[in-house]
């Protein structure tokens, strides 16, 4: 296989942006493999069990990405329409998943906006939450699903807990995409259980900062698990040997989690630099993701990128007017460096 050596990969607008090193796809080649739908290949099952105790679940299931992880979830949980799911009106699983939770599930979801601040509170919950109480105009809430975190922002575990506390008294479970939860971990102190025994069941994206090619986790009780399994099999994501696909996920709980305060340090930095140049944030830079408005800034965007990008930097994502950069373990301190000194450069231009 091809090395990965040969340039950097300075990538920022996206964390999915990482390719594998010679070092994983040497781990991948050596994968010990078997017949996934089967439960025979050694790797998935020793992947599945990995991260399930790092969860302090029974049991979690390995899917190919955080979208297929977070729809099988949904479907399992649900299984009485009509029925509603309550999340953040920019929540992954609302804005980002092609509409899948009225595809597959056939629910209609409530997005709710945060009153104070970017994530959800159980305030926000009870104002949106729909009573399952006789009245057939209605689809009574059966699922409120969580982002941790919500575009780099760690969601705080005293809001996750009194969320939790009201799902119990009503009786319905609480699903967590957590598919940047090892950033909220290592940003928070917390462990990934410190998080997971608050909800029913919770995704874990590879891909994303953990630097995998492909693959999710979806971890939840024994009984969810088995049946989450049934609908990845329906779904189509009943893979054979992926256990070359599991190693990389293994390879990277050793050797690319561990380097998540590093680049959570970075971030804060070039989030610094760029807030002295004019750019202001949106949202609080708790991890790997920076969100700035570029109106009152020092520097052109659009000719910042271009000059960047004659230094091998990608860094041209712009949503509705806002920016988005994202770091990851490919992003180093070279990297930061560079963008800095271009951006302050044309200021004295």
């Amino acid at each position: 296989m091809a090395s990965t050596k040969s340039a950097p990969n300075w990538d920022l607008r996206t964390d999915t942006a990482t390719k594998p090193s010679p070092e994983m796809f040497q781990h991948m080649a050596q994968a010990e493999v078997g017949n996934d739908v089967f439960g025979e290949d050694p790797t998935v099952n020793k992947l599945e069990k990995r991260v399930a105790e790092l969860l302090g679940k029974p049991a979690a299931v390995f899917v190919a990405s955080s979208t297929m992880s977070n729809q099988i979830a949904v479907r399992t949980h649900l299984r009485n329409p009509p029925e509603t799911v309550l999340c953040h009106s920019h929540a992954h699983i609302y804005r980002h998943e092609a509409g899948g939770i009225s595809f597959h599930s056939q629910a209609m979801v409530v997005p709710v906006t945060p009153a104070n601040g970017p994530n959800l509170t159980v305030d926000d919950v009870k104002r949106e939450f729909i009573e399952d109480d006789g009245d057939f105009h209605c689809a009574p809430t059966r699922l409120i699903a969580l982002e941790n975190t919500f575009t780099g922002v760690v969601m705080p575990i005293e809001d996750i807990r009194e969320i939790r506390k009201f799902a119990n008294e009503k009786g319905i479970p609480v699903h967590m995409d957590g598919a940047r939860l090892w950033n909220a971990s290592v940003a928070s102190g917390l462990s990934l259980a410190d998080y997971a025994k608050e909800v029913d069941s919770v995704n874990l994206c590879l891909s994303k900062g953990m630097g995998c090619p492909v693959g999710a986790i979806l971890a939840g009780s024994e009984e969810f698990i088995q049946k989450a399994r049934h609908y990845r099999k329906l779904f189509g994501g009943g893979w054979r040997q992926a256990g070359v696909l599991a190693a990389a996920g293994l390879f990277s709980i050793d050797h690319i989690w561990p380097t998540m305060a590093k680049t959570h340090e970075q971030t804060k930095r070039l989030a610094d630099g760029l807030s002295e140049l004019g750019f202001k944030p949106i949202l609080p830079v708790e991890t790997n993701i920076i969100l700035i408005d570029p109106s009152e800034a020092k520097v052109d965007w659009g000719e910042l990128t271009k000059q960047l990008a004659k230094h091998g930097v990608n860094m041209d994502t712009v949503y509705g007017g806002t920016i988005r950069i994202v770091l990851h373990n490919q992003i180093d301190d070279a990297c930061v460096d560079l963008v800095l000194s271009v951006a302050k450069g044309m200021t004295e231009n």
